[in-house]
């Protein structure tokens, strides 16, 4: 569909955000005094552009707008993560360097648990049967030591294709070293097989480390097939309702990339729902004079968290997905626990279990009353009375309390309770109560513990930060999960349920690029730097260009990982300027006696990868103005409604969230209900609203 030319310039801008149980959706207006619109469409599993679509529609719908008014779409998905989890991806195939066929199987020659004798080891990507060895090599400088000929190259392709893979990566030993040779490599043997697709390890990232270059690569190979027939799917269907928009999709380093580098490089993307929720949450943060933060993102599947220390999120060079390392940079998001949709059962030995499995968008939890016979965490806290099921998404959708409390009874029998108000004499409630507040708890402390080891693995103290809750059931269990950590302070943005929508309408453009040296730092080595950010910059500058009207000036960052000789880790060095060999070295001196507390001025330092981030700042989202009128007086409540807190019953005064004011204040134990989610406000926590319209909790 081609855009009228005489039509009004497009403002209007939309985030997405697709989850296990509900795909979220932002539309920013920027000039318009309702400043954001918000909604939550029902995933649709089986094809997830469907919602994405509806999502689209209902949201234009309701500002009266159509897709003509549309300036762009930025999208966070999650596909490519779940079908690595999952391992439904592409059958693909891997080119090694002879001597090297094992080196998926071999990996890093570690354990999966160091004290678990029984750890089963995850199953490499790549059988060994499709993995075909090619007579290519570099040295470690650079240098070729074996070429392929032409017959050894149509040798290679012919065992290629009788693996009936999909598509395959390259992997030549070194490669990142002349990242040029690896991609003639491939180019050549592509050539002999037009309809596999090859993809070089050095052009995806060119760093040390073998093993990990070769996984990434196969991971961008796997999900791309799986990925390309999603865009085109959405770009359909998208076309359908007249969109001309240019698509943007949220990538894993908090910001966001072309529909096209999405299809090119979809491993970027894996992690790109939790992180733009944590750049919202940095955002947030810098506004509200926040200096030190932990975002706790619950959603339907799973809860996650992230740090971030003076406006910045805390990045992270190596992760893990699926079991799986991940050498790319990206938000360091963690998951903690269970979601909204976690599934409660008791297990053959009557222990009451909280997830992993969850019960997802369809059949969902049992009170949506669309076929789900196991209760979940959001049975749970309806049943507790947390939630009301007359106004859950503000009443779009009624829930079904006495379902949800059979459920939980069912599981209450399984753990010996008994599914009625017979509580064997306890006085605890009913059997569905008990498992209910059980399962609460449980899922909490799960959460506390990897909460914990996460930030006492930073150094960190739970009780220097403040937690920003969001997702659909963050809110919720936020002050229950503080209570457990130590954390005294909650800060619930407005739009807390639709939060990582929010992060992908505002997000920058931005990628990261990088190249490995492995010198020890000396003048030559310094100008061997300068020269590899020169063609790191090129390289960028060319691929901010072709991301399409969103690009705009660029900002640079450069860092380099450094170490004294013989450690065994690297630190990330932001880089001076001006480059000189002594401005590095005491940038490295000063970043290790930052985190370890000494210096070696006498030690040599190694120079290791490189690394430029070019970044395009995104629009500027402003929220709908805040009743700036402050008052006083004590919020009246619109009803009280009694509720299930740690075991017992208590009377709670229920707020809707809307009509509270800057300077209001409520007292726990109380419930603040807005359309999209539910805050819990215990006893002994107070909470009231601050000038940009967040809800503080704090622990008296």
């Amino acid at each position: 569909m081609t855009a009228d030319p005489t039509a009004a310039t497009p403002r209007a801008r939309v985030g997405i955000d697709v989850g296990g149980t509900f795909t979220d959706f932002v539309l920013a207006l920027p000039g318009d005094p309702r400043g954001l619109l918000h909604h939550k469409e029902p995933s649709t599993p089986d094809d997830p552009a469907r919602a994405v679509a509806d999502g689209i529609a209902a949201v234009l719908g309701r500002a009266g707008l159509d897709a003509a008014d549309l300036a762009s779409i930025t999208h966070g998905t999650t596909i490519g993560l779940n079908a690595i989890i999952q391992r439904r991806g592409a059958r693909i195939a891997l080119v090694v360097t002879e001597g090297y066929r094992d080196i998926l199987e071999i990996g890093r020659s570690r354990m999966p648990s160091s004290f678990d004798l029984h750890a089963a080891k995850e199953e490499p990507l790549v059988p060994r049967d499709r993995i075909v060895e090619i007579p290519a090599r570099l040295g470690p400088d650079g240098r070729a030591v074996r070429t392929p000929s032409d017959a050894e190259l149509a040798r290679v392709a012919e065992e290629l294709a009788a693996t009936g893979a999909e598509a395959a990566a390259v992997l030549v030993l070194h490669g990142h070293t002349d990242p040029a040779f690896e991609s003639e490599v491939t180019r050549r043997l592509g050539a002999l097989l037009p309809e596999m697709p090859l993809t070089s390890s050095a052009a995806i990232w060119p760093e040390v480390r073998e093993f990990e270059r070769a996984l990434v690569t196969c991971l961008n190979v796997y999900i791309q097939p799986l990925m390309r027939r999603y865009f085109d799917r959405l770009e359909t269907l998208l076309d359908g309702l007249g969109v001309t928009a240019p698509v943007y999709i949220a990538a894993s380093n908090g910001g966001s990339l072309s529909l096209r580098s999405a299809v090119e490089r979809p491993i970027e993307t894996v992690l790109s729902g939790p992180a733009a929720g944590v750049t919202a949450a940095t955002r947030l943060g810098r506004a509200a004079g926040i200096s030190r933060l932990v975002t706790f993102d619950m959603g339907g599947t799973s809860s996650d968290i992230a740090v971030a220390v003076d406006g910045e999120p805390e990045f992270a060079t190596h992760t893990t997905i699926g079991g799986l390392p991940l050498i790319l940079p990206v938000v360091a998001v963690s998951a903690i626990g269970a979601g909204g949709g976690s599934v409660v059962r008791a297990d053959e030995h009557g222990v009451l279990k909280v997830g992993p499995e969850s019960a997802g968008a369809a059949p969902g939890p049992v009170a949506y009353g669309r076929g789900g016979t196991r209760p979940t965490v959001t049975d749970c806290y309806l049943h507790t009375g947390v939630i009301d099921p007359a106004t859950f998404l503000g009443g779009r959708m009624t829930l079904d309390a006495p379902a949800a409390a059979r459920a939980l009874g069912e599981v209450a029998e399984g753990l010996g309770f008994g599914s009625g108000s017979d509580d064997g004499g306890t006085g605890t409630g009913t059997g569905a109560d008990r498992a209910a507040d059980g399962a609460l708890r449980v899922a909490t402390a799960g959460m506390a513990v990897e909460l914990q080891k996460t930030l006492a693995g930073r150094g960190l103290d739970p009780a220097e930060f403040t937690l920003v809750p969001f997702g659909g059931a963050g809110p919720t269990h936020a002050a229950v999960l503080a209570e457990e950590v130590g954390i005294r302070e909650i800060v619930v943005p407005p739009t807390a349920a639709t939060f990582c929508a929010l992060g992908a309408v505002g997000a920058d453009l931005r990628r990261d690029f990088a190249r490995s040296l492995r010198r020890e730092l000396d003048g030559a080595s310094v100008a061997a730097l300068d020269a590899v950010l020169a063609g790191l910059e090129e390289q960028a500058r060319d691929w901010l260009a072709g991301q399409g009207p969103a690009a705009g000036a660029a900002e640079l960052t450069l860092a380099a990982d450094m170490s004294y000789r013989g450690q065994a880790y690297e630190l990330r060095v932001p880089l001076p300027a001006p480059l000189t060999q002594d401005a590095l070295r005491e940038a490295f001196h000063t970043e290790h006696e930052r985190l370890y507390g000494f210096r070696d001025t006498d030690a040599a330092i190694s120079l290791g990868t490189a690394r430029l981030a070019i970044s395009s700042a995104g629009p500027e989202i402003v929220p709908a103005a805040v009743p700036v009128t402050a008052r006083t007086e004590p919020p009246v409540p619109t009803g009280h409604r009694t509720v299930l807190l740690a075991g017992d019953r208590v009377t709670a005064e229920v707020h809707r969230r809307d009509a509270l004011r800057p300077g209001q204040t409520l007292t726990g134990p109380a419930v603040v209900e807005q359309d999209d989610t539910t805050v819990l406000v215990p006893p002994e926590w107070t909470a009231g609203v601050d000038p940009l319209g967040n809800l503080r909790l704090t622990r008296s």
